[in-house]
């Protein structure tokens, strides 16, 4: 180096020596190993329903955990890149977003829409915007799924918000404005079409939580249960002298009469004013992707039913009746014909 000037390959080992020593300060191996595998767990229901949605074969290697500045995802990496975020509403603090390279999600749109994939395009159309947003949108949900399954807990996002980053553009994202996120790369092969990096990102706060959780961080949870299941014991040992002998005899109960159990029905007039959603459904079809992205003005859906059969009646999404549609001073309305037996709404219910 006889010009006395750093190359910038020299430059760039320098900067990557510098991230590796405050990612370190900030997750120690063990962290690192749990975040891995989470995502992997996670990711790999997502490359799931990826490739249940693109009938094709898809495979994730295991993934490279770091912690790294908000603004050196879009330094060293090439955008543009689609960009995913949902916030979590329930089972977990702080956001989680999904990014995926311009390239590959055009192949998938063109996978969806009845291509090949095999002409990507830089950019995207509004459909193949809205195709891809779906695909990320059913990526993301299964892998919060895979999240309550393993933390045994709801887990409820909001709706995804979905925008592409171009080039010199700042990578903004709700919840994840502080310096610092956590990011989770993974290696995506699908076929012989797609062979490149997709990222899962964490604020610090929702990879904080994971840690905890599967690291087992629930000493007051266990002593507070502990304490309450010693106070009726110790009200007891007031109350009972250990001198005492205390006998314990079964309990009985009286047979309840027909006409007794009829009294207890009084106690349905404090649900009375609780409302229900009622739907009537006319009939269901389902349809891919492809077809929906096809409809317009004029699109005619045809539907399961046929014209004379009965419709059916759901109350908060069960199915209770049939009826037949209506018409009452200009609106429509439905007639009762039939309700269904216990039996029937129990054999529904499973």
């Amino acid at each position: 180096m006889s010009n006395k000037f750093l190359s910038q390959d020299e430059i760039d080992a320098l900067l990557k020596m510098n991230d590796d020593i405050s990612e370190t300060e900030k997750i120690d191996d063990v962290a690192r190993d749990v975040l891995g595998e989470v995502g992997n767990i996670s990711m790999s229901n997502a490359a799931t329903a990826l490739s249940t949605l693109l009938n094709r074969k898809v495979n994730i290697t295991t993934p490279k955990v770091d912690v790294v500045p908000i603004n050196h995802i879009t330094e060293t990496f090439e955008m543009p890149y689609v960009l995913l975020q949902i916030r979590f509403d329930e089972g977990f603090v702080g956001s989680n977003a999904l990014l995926m390279d311009i390239k590959d999600a055009s192949i998938i749109s063109s996978i969806l829409m009845g291509g090949d994939g095999s002409n990507p395009n830089e950019e995207l159309s509004e459909i193949e915007l809205s195709a891809v947003s779906e695909v990320m949108n059913q990526m993301m949900g299964s892998a919060s799924t895979a999240l309550a399954t393993m933390f045994d807990r709801r887990v409820n996002i909001t709706p995804p918000v979905v925008k592409i980053i171009g080039h010199n553009e700042d990578l903004e994202i709700e919840g994840l404005e502080k310096d610092e996120v956590v990011r989770i790369a993974f290696r995506m092969v699908v076929d012989d079409l797609i062979d490149s990096e997709i990222m899962q990102l964490y604020s610090m706060e929702t990879a904080e939580q994971i840690i905890s959780q599967m690291m087992g961080d629930t000493e007051e949870t266990v002593e507070e249960v502990v304490e309450e299941e010693k106070a009726p014991e110790l009200e007891l040992v007031k109350e009972k002298p250990k001198e005492e002998a205390i006998e314990v005899s079964k309990p009985k109960f009286n047979k309840l009469s027909e006409k007794e159990g009829i009294k207890g029905k009084s106690n349905i007039d404090m649900i009375m004013d609780v409302p229900l959603e009622l739907d009537v459904v006319l009939g269901r079809s389902r349809k891919s992707i492809k077809e929906i992205l096809s409809f317009e003005p004029g699109s005619i859906i045809e539907l399961n039913e046929v014209v004379e059969e009965p419709l059916d009646i759901f109350v908060n999404g069960k199915l209770i009746a049939k009826g037949e549609v209506v018409v009452i001073d200009e609106k429509f309305g439905i007639r009762v014909t039939n309700i269904l037996s216990a039996k029937e709404r129990v054999k529904k219910l499973r």
